[in-house]
């Protein structure tokens, strides 16, 4: 019996350094490959044989197999990986928006600039044609920056669209794979010993998945792996997975949405809820960095052409005969979007509709706006910049836009995402033609008394009100009695009076008179048509005005005041710094994430991954423990010859 012992140890021995050499070899052959975990043999100790003389061992049992593999450290490589592919997609993203915003003469400010430029030389020769084509060519190129600003914004949406459809399939198909590996390892895992590789496997699939998109797992007792995405939702659940699918945005078809398989039916996912990974990166640049850059640069639009449009409609022309300027721009309409829950017809159409219109150019904010009713039938409104809300009932007026609510209004529960702006720079275009119809003239001249003592003179006169009636002459006498105040008497008979104060304009029919001087007590002044509109520029000095006029963003308060707001070129300025700002802050904060999921890389790698030199040496032990063992049988067979030979 002492030989077969012998026998049994030597072949046990031989068999357990086997398995680790043939586990050593399998380390080295894929210490290349990424995710692999390093693999071990564990032996232990055969149940010895008693004996009168005390127990007697029986050599060494292969328990299994296990990897170096820490639960801890892959979740955390996953998880920071997550978080540095949704920081490097969107700093990809900002990249491509700093080309709308451009510095120098390639940018919507210079544009800007050049056209006011061009009203300076309009308001030095208002008759000149050569003048007017000029003012007509700037403006074709401010209308063609904007537009064409509003197109490069478009195709970074188009891409957006494109990317998030090509990483859902990649997400589907990599769903579809876990959840047959975890088919497999439930199977491996039935036989009671761990599928190391199948393992390695699953965690390399959900190490992919983690890039596009960030989850949560759960490991059941069968060894399934679930994972959960979007603030729990089930992707997949041991052997079943769910299918993600691209939609169009619940209030605005331009942009994307993720929704999840339910069922036979699909939910909406919010994608504030989305996480990490290079689609919650595309995400909340789509949402959030472009929808800022579109505001901005429909706001520049909008107030540009606005005020433009309206001083145009201040001054006289040169067609025959003369007429009120007509718009030199046009633009986009504002946008009242129903979101796709809201109730609908038996025909598919929305039950109710929100229109908007523009009240104020210059009041118009680089935002949108969600509007919503509650179950009393309540509407608030809230301003998505910066989260101010308010109550609104049809017919009110915020921020330069008025809001109808149609008939029927909408029923609680309706949501509609209002975009006064956001889309009205993708219709700018020049829409006038004739360089005739630039307003250069203002529609009134103003005229002094010729027995005046006084030093007043005339220093310019201007429409400031959109109420002025141009058939209407003003007679204005300063009186004796009362030193600066005057009175003054239109041609319908309409009679007043006033008090003058050095420096502020007399505003009467909507006009504006300014005077350089003092003006005595009996002083005339005379508001009349203009007869003579070549030879009048004050609404050309009017146009050049706004050059410097801060009229884009203001802000106008209870009393009727204006406050804030900048002119065009500081707006575009503006803008361009905080695009400028979100790529530092994305270059930091991808730096970071990068740095940081490399460091949790390394960590699982030096636990998990293969190390050459310690392979090698582990080869060496086992092949000499190997041909140790061998020895032992070579004993053994040399003693149980002997016994044979004696026994004959």
């Amino acid at each position: 019996m002492g030989a077969f012992t012998l026998l049994t140890i030597g072949s046990r021995a031989m068999a357990a350094n086997y398995s680790a050499l043939q586990t050593t070899g399998h380390n080295i052959a894929n210490a290349s490959v990424e995710g692999y975990s390093r693999q071990r043999v564990e032996l232990a100790t055969a149940q010895p044989q008693f004996t009168g003389a005390g127990y007697l061992g029986r050599g060494v049992d292969v328990q299994t197999v296990s990897r170096a593999h820490d639960q801890f450290l892959t979740r955390e490589a996953a998880t920071t990986s997550a978080t540095a592919r949704m920081d490097a997609a969107r700093l990809d993203a900002l990249s491509k928006l700093e080309e709308v915003f451009r510095p120098g003469e390639l940018g919507l400010g210079h544009a800007a600039g050049q056209f006011m430029n061009a009203m300076v030389d309009l308001a030095s020769r208002p008759a000149d044609d050569s003048t007017r084509q000029v003012v007509l060519a700037r403006a074709s190129d401010v209308a063609q920056r904007f537009s064409g600003a509003a197109r490069q914004l478009d195709t970074i949406q188009s891409d957006i669209s494109a990317s998030v459809s090509a990483g859902v399939e990649r997400i589907n198909g990599l769903a579809t794979s876990i959840a047959a590996t975890n088919v497999k390892i439930v199977a491996a895992k039935g036989l009671g010993q761990p599928p190391n590789d199948l393992l390695d496997e699953r965690d390399r699939l959900v190490g992919a998945l983690s890039e596009l998109l960030q989850v949560s797992t759960l490991e059941s007792p069968d060894g399934a792996l679930s994972l959960f995405i979007g603030g729990g939702q089930p992707l997949v659940l041991g052997a079943q997975s769910s299918r993600l699918k691209v939609l169009a945005d619940e209030t605005d078809p331009q942009r994307v949405a993720l929704a999840i398989s339910d069922a036979q039916a699909f939910r909406r996912l919010d994608s504030t809820f989305v996480g990490g990974g290079s689609i919650g990166g595309w995400l909340k640049f789509q949402n959030e960095d472009l929808v800022q850059a579109r505001a901005s640069v429909g706001q520049m639009a909008s107030a540009l052409a606005g005020v433009i449009n309206q001083q145009q409609s201040f001054g006289l022309d040169l067609r025959q005969p003369p007429g009120a300027g007509v718009p030199l721009f046009g633009l986009g309409d504002p946008v009242a979007q129903p979101a796709a829950s809201n109730q609908k017809l038996p025909t598919g159409a929305f039950a109710a509709q929100v229109s908007l219109t523009i009240t104020d150019y210059r009041q118009l904010q680089a935002s949108e706006y969600a509007l919503s009713a509650d179950a009393s039938g309540a509407w608030t409104l809230e301003r998505l910049s910066d989260g101010v809300t308010t109550t609104v009932v049809d017919g009110d007026e915020v921020d330069g836009f008025s809001i109808s609510l149609g008939t029927p209004p909408p029923a609680a529960g309706d949501r509609f995402l209002l975009q006064p702006v956001t889309y009205v720079a993708g219709g700018m275009t020049r829409v006038l033609d004739d360089p005739r119809g630039i307003a250069a003239a203002a529609p009134f001249t103003a005229e002094t008394g010729t027995a005046n003592q006084g030093t007043a003179t005339v220093a310019g006169i201007e429409v400031v009100d959109a109420g002025f009636d141009a058939s209407l002459d003003v007679a204005i006498t300063f009186n004796a009695s009362a030193p600066g105040t005057y009175d003054y008497t239109l041609s319908n008979g309409v009679s007043g009076s006033g008090t003058w104060t050095p420096g502020q304009a007399i505003e009467i029919n909507g006009t504006a008179l300014r005077l350089n001087g003092v003006p005595m007590a009996g002083d005339s002044f005379t508001i009349v048509g203009t007869r003579h509109p070549r030879q009048n520029n004050s609404n050309a000095l009017a146009l050049v005005a706004l050059g410097e006029t801060a009229f884009v963003g203001r802000v106008r308060q209870p009393d009727g005041s204006y406050t804030g707001g900048s002119t065009v070129t500081d707006a575009y300025a503006s803008a361009m710094a905080d695009v400028g700002v979100r790529v530092q802050v994305a270059t930091s904060a991808s730096q970071i994430s990068a740095s940081v999921a490399q460091q949790a890389e390394q960590r699982r790698s030096a636990g998990a991954g293969v190390n050459l030199d310690e392979e090698a040496a582990r080869l060496l032990q086992y092949q000499q423990s190997y041909q140790a063992a061998a020895k032992v049988l070579q004993i053994a067979q040399s003693v149980f010859d002997t016994l044979i030979q004696i026994g004959g």
